[in-house]
C-alpha cells in the first residue's frame, strides 16, 4: 500500500494550523475572562488609597465624586451609569463629532442636499449614541440578572462560614467577573470608605436599576431594619431570582414566533425598496420629486414605525 507524501503533509498542515488557531481563541478567551475579572482590581493597584479608588470608580460610571449623577438631564445620566460604558467626556466628545460628520457625509451622498448635512449630522449626532447607551445597558441588565444568583450563593455561604457581610459582598466583588463583580465590589469599598452597608446597597441599586438587584437591596435593608436571619433571606432571595430568570426564558420562548414575525414584517418593506433602488432605479427614481409619492411614502413609514411599537409591547413582557 503506497501512501502519498503531498496528502500526509497537507494533512499535517491543516493539522498543524488547526492546533495553533485553537490555542490563539483559547488564550484570547482566558486573557478576556481574566481582564473582566481584574478590571477593578487593576484599577485598585494603580490607585493610592481606597478614597481615590472610590472617587475613580464612581468617576468611571459617569457619577460626581460623591456619588450623584452628572448633568442636567437625569435619564441621561441614569443611561450612561446603567450601561457601564467608562465614562470619558473628551472620548466621548470626539466620538459624537465622528458620527456627525459621517451622518452628514451620508446625508449628502444620499440626498445630494446641503440642507441635508446639519438634518443627518444631528440625527446621527443624537440618536446613535443613545441606542448604542441602551444596547449596552439592556446587555449589562441581563447579565447582572443571570450572574445575582450565584453572586448571592457566595455571599451565603460566606455568611455560613462566619465571615461578616462586608467581608462577604467584597468576596463576590473579588471573585467573579463584570459587571456584578464591579457593582459588589464598588459596594464594599464604599463599606471600607465609611458608608453603611445599607447605603451601600442602596447605591449599588441606584445604580444597577435592576428589579433583581432592587430586591436585593430591599432584602438588606429589611434586614437591618428589622433583624432576623440574614442568610435565609439570602437564599430565599436567590431562589426568587432564579424563578425570575426561569420565567423570563419561558417568556422568552413563547414570545419567540411574535418577535421573529415583527422581525420579517419590519424588515420586508425596507428590503423590497432597497432591491427595487438596485435593480430598478428608475422604478421610483422618476417620480420621488412628486409631492404625492413623497407623502405617501413618509405616510408608509409612519405606520411602519407604529406597527413596530405596537409589536414590541406585545412581546415586551416585564415580571
Amino acid at each position: 500500500m503506497q501512501v502519498d507524501v503531498a496528502w500526509v503533509y497537507l494533512i499535517l498542515v491543516f493539522a498543524t494550523v488547526f492546533a495553533a488557531a485553537q490555542a490563539a481563541i483559547g488564550l484570547a478567551r482566558t486573557a478576556q475572562q481574566k481582564r473582566k475579572v481584574n478590571r477593578r482590581l487593576i484599577l485598585a493597584e494603580r490607585t493610592g488609597g481606597i478614597a481615590e479608588l472610590v472617587v475613580e470608580l464612581r468617576k468611571q460610571r459617569g457619577l460626581t465624586a460623591s456619588g450623584d449623577t452628572k448633568g442636567g438631564w437625569a435619564w441621561l445620566g441614569g443611561l450612561i451609569v446603567r450601561s457601564g460604558v467608562p465614562y470619558d467626556a473628551r472620548r466621548w466628545l470626539i466620538s459624537v463629532l465622528a458620527v456627525a460628520v459621517v451622518g452628514g457625509a451620508m446625508g449628502f451622498l444620499a440626498t445630494r442636499s446641503i440642507f441635508a448635512i446639519p438634518v443627518a449630522a444631528l440625527l446621527c449626532a443624537s440618536g446613535l449614541p443613545i441606542v448604542f447607551l441602551k444596547v449596552m445597558a439592556g446587555r449589562r441588565a441581563t447579565a447582572l440578572g443571570n450572574q445575582l444568583p450565584q453572586g448571592l450563593e457566595i455571599i451565603v455561604r460566606s455568611l455560613e462560614a462566619g465571615h461578616p457581610v462586608p467581608t462577604a459582598i467584597a468576596l463576590v466583588g473579588r471573585e467573579m467577573s463584570d459587571p456584578i463583580g464591579s457593582e459588589f465590589g464598588m459596594a464594599a469599598d464604599e463599606i471600607a470608605y465609611g458608608a453603611t452597608l445599607e447605603q451601600a446597597v442602596e447605591r449599588m441599586s441606584q445604580r444597577c436599576r435592576h428589579p433583581d438587584v432592587d430586591l436585593f437591596a430591599a432584602t438588606v435593608r429589611l434586614q437591618e431594619r428589622a433583624g432576623g436571619n440574614l442568610t435565609g433571606l439570602l437564599k430565599l432571595n436567590a431562589n426568587t431570582v432564579r424563578e425570575r430568570q426561569r420565567m423570563r426564558l419561558k417568556i422568552k420562548a413563547a414570545s419567540a414566533e411574535g418577535r421573529v414575525s415583527a422581525a420579517i414584517l419590519s424588515s420586508a418593506p425596507l428590503v423590497a425598496v432597497g432591491a427595487i433602488m438596485i435593480l430598478a432605479p428608475d422604478f421610483y427614481g422618476d417620480v420621488i420629486h412628486e409631492p404625492f409619492i413623497q407623502m405617501g411614502l413618509s405616510g408608509f413609514a409612519v405606520w411602519i414605525v407604529i406597527g413596530n411599537l405596537i409589536m414590541r409591547k406585545m412581546v415586551a413582557m416585564r415580571i
